[in-house]
């Protein structure tokens, strides 16, 4: 009787484990992810997975740190479909960050969960996030620098922007607004920009 062959033949064994691991995420947590059950699914032996990752934690870390990647070229891909005007290129980031969350709700579990590790061997996954974080802070720094936003440290004023967009997305992701779903706008990007259009009033300069 001839083995029956897994999904996983020849190419980029590294990309195969990734979607093998989203999978795995995609059903559950990280905690019922494991490198046997991701090499299972990748069609591979146990031993695999260890050419890229040395353990779990490493295999989350590059979850993650492709996760930060996409989540930057989606907020830049709404920054794009937004006018010059500063304070609308940012609202767009948020409007891109929930995108981001629903298209890819294993990444971004993974990217802001209990079970990734950060520390100096992870420095590309660090390197990513502060790149997403960079254009949020750019880009009020752009409202601040055209008088449109409040003056000052950019921190903090980037800080409640990323909680607020941050917090629906979670919100979004599990669910928990569909008791008020009739109250809602019809879609959640037209939330998004409800809720991002609402939050840049409170970072208006004033007068």
């Amino acid at each position: 009787m001839r083995r029956k062959r897994g999904r996983y033949h020849h190419g980029d064994l590294r990309r195969a484990l990734l979607d093998a691991a989203l999978a795995v995420l995609t059903e559950a947590d990280a905690r019922a992810l494991t490198l046997r059950e991701v090499a299972r699914r990748a069609g591979v032996t146990h031993a695999a997975p260890y050419r890229h990752f040395t353990d779990k934690e490493a295999l989350l870390s590059a979850v993650a740190e492709e996760g930060f990647r996409m989540l930057t070229e989606e907020m830049k891909a709404a920054q794009r479909e937004a006018s010059a005007d500063p304070v609308e290129r940012l609202e767009s980031l948020g409007v891109g960050y929930v995108r981001f969350a629903l298209r890819h709700p294993a990444h971004f579990q993974v990217m802001f969960g209990p079970d990734l590790t950060w520390d100096e061997q992870m420095r590309t996954l660090e390197e990513a996030a502060d790149c997403s974080f960079q254009l949020l802070l750019d880009s009020v720094e752009a409202g601040q620098a055209a008088g449109k936003l409040r003056a000052g440290d950019p921190l903090p004023l980037g800080l409640l922007a990323w909680s607020t967009v941050h917090g629906l997305a979670l919100l979004l992701v599990h669910g928990n607004l569909k008791h008020v779903q009739d109250q809602l706008p019809a879609t959640a990007e037209e939330l998004a920009r409800q809720m991002t259009r609402d939050l840049t009033r409170g970072l208006l300069a004033r007068g």
